[in-house]
């Protein structure tokens, strides 16, 4: 039996969140081995195919134009390049590759490259995944059209942490996204970044957000924040250092995730390469399956392909191998 639900309460994820540590890690440990082969590790490689100018005031990013971090803006890749990345990253033995625009939304303009891209990558025998800010229902069917196997669009927080983050979009705008990948039959990729001087209530409340949606995000990356100069919370927590998350909460942060939904491969995302193996080790025995390999995550640092496998080859873990990605599971209108 299949124990998916999409009826979780916050009170409920609150009472999961806040069990003895020992008991959490067991329990998610549990559900993943239900669903999920316990010795694998999804990996993942993220490219920046287009850097900086974006207009959105995110307090975390670098690329944003409202933050002094040295950042600067380029122009989007041309196709070749990005299909060389993709072949080095597959030979490198990644499943999944994963790109990013700084954008608030993509233009018009801007999707046939991106469908010739999507295309090229997929023939490589890779999983695709993209995010570009926000997609009108036109677009999304285009990627689907195009072969995308994933879209990720992070909803951040918590709804009443998120605006203390953005002002420039909101978390319902985010939610329209992830309806029209969704609903143009994409798999959804969307999670969240701690250690922002959020509370536990409010990590609790991005769970709850994602796992109450009418289906589980496929894909749910869980990022702890690198403070970058310049940024709004990278000065923030300069001066604040205690507002970042510890090791112990943001494993609990993975586990509740893991719990509240089974099936999603869950990520471990930006700040990795700050966290010691023995944080790592925790966070997939508390059902991380999935990572960023490469020695570049956007504009801030990895771990790098040659670390990772010295680490799971120490805890005896393997690399996921690839397979053709399950598609979401709704039904797409016929055209007109």
């Amino acid at each position: 039996m299949i124990d998916i639900r999409n009826d979780w309460t916050r009170e409920e994820i609150a009472e999961i969140f806040a069990l003895p540590f020992t008991e959490l890690v067991f329990r998610a440990a549990e559900t993943h081995r239900r669903h999920h082969p316990a010795d694998e590790v999804q990996l993942c490689t993220l490219l920046s195919i287009k850097t900086g100018g974006c207009q959105e005031d995110c307090g975390y990013c670098s690329q944003s134009v409202h933050a002094d971090s040295g950042v600067k803006a380029t122009k989007l890749m041309d196709a070749q390049e990005v299909l060389q990345r993709a072949a080095q990253a597959k030979d490198a033995g990644s499943q999944r590759f994963c790109m990013g625009a700084a954008w608030r939304n993509p233009k018009d303009r801007d999707m046939p490259r991106i469908v010739e891209i999507v295309k090229g990558v997929r023939e490589m025998g890779l999983e695709t995944c993209m995010t570009l800010g926000m997609l009108t229902p036109k677009q999304a069917e285009m990627l689907a059209e195009a072969g995308l196997d994933y879209y990720n669009h992070n909803i951040d927080s918590s709804p009443e942490y998120y605006e203390r983050v953005i002002s420039t979009r909101s978390m319902d705008d985010r939610l329209d996204t992830l309806g029209n990948v969704r609903a143009a039959g994409i798999n959804v990729c969307s999670g969240g970044i701690v250690g922002m001087g959020e509370t536990r209530e409010d990590r609790v409340g991005f769970i709850h957000t994602l796992a109450t949606l009418e289906r589980h995000p496929e894909s749910v990356p869980v990022n702890a924040l690198v403070p970058v100069k310049g940024t709004a919370l990278g000065d923030m927590l300069a001066d604040t250092p205690l507002a970042r998350i510890d090791d112990i909460e943001f494993i609990r942060t993975v586990a509740t995730a893991r719990i509240c939904m089974p099936m999603s491969m869950v990520r471990l995302s930006a700040g990795r390469e700050s966290m010691s193996e023995a944080t790592q080790a925790l966070c997939f025995l508390a059902g991380a399956n999935s990572i960023f390999t490469g020695d570049k995550l956007l504009t801030a640092p990895n771990a790098g392909d040659d670390e990772d496998a010295v680490l799971l080859a120490r805890l005896g873990m393997k690399a996921m191998e690839g397979e053709e990605p399950m598609r979401a599971a709704c039904e797409r209108e016929p055209a007109e």
